[in-house]
């Protein structure tokens, strides 16, 4: 089996001895929208409010705990194992180290205290340079325009409102701080490939986005997000492509797990679309990133996202 291994940019030494996740071939010509510059500041139209208690169910993150399975059998090389995880197998061979439901990522001694209990707004900001300077981990939720990812940070949260969400995709035009439990963040992120948006506001998105994933040396990981209801996009291929090209720890997120297009018009299973995207990746992989099948809808893979989040981040402040 290939370890994989998930390790912050900012313990560079680290990287003698693990290998990291993904080892991308080499770099294929992008999108325009990973080489344009900057040109004017978006505003927020965010406002910073008190931290807010969630209610959230003790029982919650322990009954995942206890119903770990895959949605279809996944080989050993198509792991992600953690740092420091050990691999048990039973007396007759398979494996018997827990892998989170819907996902191709195993449990470590490192997922503890992933449950969510305070959730609240801090900044947006439109430079890097200009985000939260306590050095707390965090995690970017980033992917293409309408993948849902409001929803899915809402969900997280479990408060409805907490990023803004809008029928017309491109509402986030900044990287907008989240901090949660007091002690780490949760980053949102301006939605990439919307057509509609302006020339010099796709440009701006791009270059501080951009800017964010290669200089800032608290982010643990970036989550990016896959619409699943659909087939595969060159688009987000490009994306995690160029993700992996600058070793920038990321994580793959199918979202719309629950939906399925009309069959007459060439719809598949979100299973379907997961593993053709996988096998897409290939083309730009040597190993298979982690990801997680989820649905703000179900909230399916929320505790399992909570859950990879806490091993990464609770790994990254040990080291």
């Amino acid at each position: 089996m290939v370890l994989l291994h998930h390790l912050p940019r900012s313990h560079l030494s680290l990287f003698t001895h693990f290998t990291h996740f993904s080892k991308p071939k080499p770099p294929t010509t992008l999108n325009p929208i990973f080489t344009a510059t900057l040109f004017s500041s978006p505003k927020s139209t965010l406002s910073v409010s008190d931290p807010i208690p969630i209610p959230t169910p003790d029982s919650h993150i322990e009954t995942a705990l206890e119903d770990f399975h895959t949605q279809f059998e996944i080989p050993l090389e198509k792991l992600f194992v953690p740092p420091e995880t050990e691999i048990k197998y039973t007396e007759s061979g398979a494996l018997s180290t827990r892998i989170l439901k819907g996902s191709n990522i195993l449990l470590s001694k490192y997922a503890t205290d992933a449950q969510v209990t305070q959730a609240e707004f801090v900044k947006s900001s439109v430079r890097t340079e200009d985000c939260p300077a306590n050095p707390l981990p965090e995690f970017a939720l980033v992917g293409r325009s309408n993948v849902g990812k409001s929803s899915l940070l809402n969900s997280l949260v479990r408060r409805k409102k907490l990023a803004l969400t809008s029928k017309k995709p491109g509402k986030t035009q900044c990287i907008n701080h989240f901090r949660i439990n007091d002690s780490w963040y949760l980053v949102d992120l301006p939605g990439y490939g919307y057509a509609a948006a302006p020339q010099e506001l796709r440009t701006d998105w791009v270059k501080f986005t951009k800017d964010y994933f290669l200089n800032r040396s608290t982010l643990v990981s970036v989550f990016l997000l896959i619409d699943a209801s659909i087939p595969a996009k060159k688009i987000d291929l490009e994306y995690a492509s160029w993700l992996g090209q600058n070793q920038i720890p990321m994580t793959l997120i199918f979202t719309k797990c629950d939906k399925r297009k009309k069959k007459r018009n060439g719809g598949k299973r979100a299973e379907e679309n997961v593993n053709d995207f996988q096998e897409l990746i290939r083309g730009y992989f040597d190993t298979t990133p982690p990801w997680i099948m989820t649905s703000s809808l179900t909230n399916q893979g929320r505790d399992e996202m909570l859950l990879h989040m806490a091993q990464l981040r609770n790994y990254w402040l040990k080291h």
